[in-house]
C-alpha cells in the first residue's frame, strides 16, 4: 500500500523527515522572556533556536511596550 504522503511504500522515507520520532520530552526548551512560560524547540526555530526569546508575537510585541514605558 502505497502511503499517502510521500506516494512510497515507506513512510519514514518522508522527506520532511527530521530524525524526530514523536518523543516531545527529548526536545530542548527554555523560558520566554517576556511571560515566563516555558517554549519548546520547533523545526522552524532551528537554524537560529539561540537567538530565540520570546514564545510568541504578543510576546514580543508586549515586551517592547513594557520596555518603553519604564
Amino acid at each position: 500500500m502505497l502511503h499517502p504522503m510521500t506516494r512510497t511504500g515507506n513512510p519514514a522515507s518522508s522527506p520532511r523527515d527530521s530524525g524526530f520520532k514523536g518523543n516531545k520530552a527529548a526536545l530542548p526548551s527554555k523560558p520566554c522572556a517576556a511571560c515566563g512560560r516555558p517554549m519548546s524547540w520547533r523545526k522552524r526555530w532551528a537554524a537560529n533556536w539561540g537567538e530565540v526569546k520570546f514564545c510568541s508575537d504578543a510576546c514580543r510585541r508586549g515586551r517592547a511596550t513594557r520596555a518603553a514605558r519604564g
